[in-house]
């Protein structure tokens, strides 16, 4: 499976699918939130680390290819590094979305475009251009490493990364289980409790007895 057929195959479930098939996989900090409600994020990763700067990240833009995420590692920067400009432009190229451990700016204008941007803060101050810093690099974003061509995929719930591998071994998993989801959601529609569909109480009698081997699962 190439990777566009991977991200093809990722856009029809969502990164709460494929966190629970991996409890171990990567996931952003919720304190990295989207700009904009209602918007998914799927692309390859394209990283940036800066501080207090966005000369790098004015850079960076023009380099990134449609479908890339841009990641950006602001180092605990309190200055803006994108604002409305920055992601009409991204939005444009064809981006995939932004992701800034840091903050950006103007969101009422990014509210209204069609582009992924989440980011840790927002503020009206913004950075210099005058510093060089870092492309295409090992990053930190949201508490996780982030590397160039990592998988990026986002909604409301956060943001889950991964490396192709990664994401191509949790795939069918991840498929499995929206499609019970879909199962659950017509049954509980038709009036089924949501318990009488699970193993509830043989998973209840295996805890109380301190078998926490036992795995809580769908009947369906």
């Amino acid at each position: 499976m190439d990777i566009q057929q991977l991200l093809q195959r990722l856009a029809h479930v969502d990164p709460a699918a494929v966190a629970d098939m991996d409890q171990q996989i990567r996931v952003m900090s919720s304190d990295i939130r989207p700009v904009r409600a209602g918007l998914r994020l799927l692309g390859r990763a394209y990283t940036v680390r800066c501080f207090e700067d966005y000369l790098v990240v004015l850079a960076a833009l023009e380099e990134t290819k449609a479908g890339e995420v841009m990641v950006i590692d602001t180092q605990g920067s309190s200055a803006a590094v994108v604002g409305e400009l920055f992601s009409m432009e991204a939005a444009r190229r064809g981006l995939s979305g932004i992701v800034i451990d840091g903050a950006c700016r103007d969101v009422a204008t990014i509210r209204t475009l069609d582009m992924p941007v989440y980011a840790r803060a927002f503020t009206p101050r913004s950075g210099t251009s005058v510093a060089l810093g870092e492309r295409q690099t090992r990053v930190c974003c949201g508490g996780v490493e982030v590397c160039p061509g990592d998988i990026i995929f986002g909604d409301d719930d956060g943001i889950v990364v991964g490396s192709e591998v990664e994401f191509a071994q949790l795939l069918a998993g991840a498929e499995a289980i929206k499609r019970t989801e879909h199962q659950v959601h017509a049954a509980l529609a038709a009036g089924t409790s949501l318990v009488s569909m699970l193993n509830f109480a043989e998973h209840h009698a295996h805890i109380e007895a301190g078998d926490t081997s036992s795995k809580l699962k769908f009947l369906l």
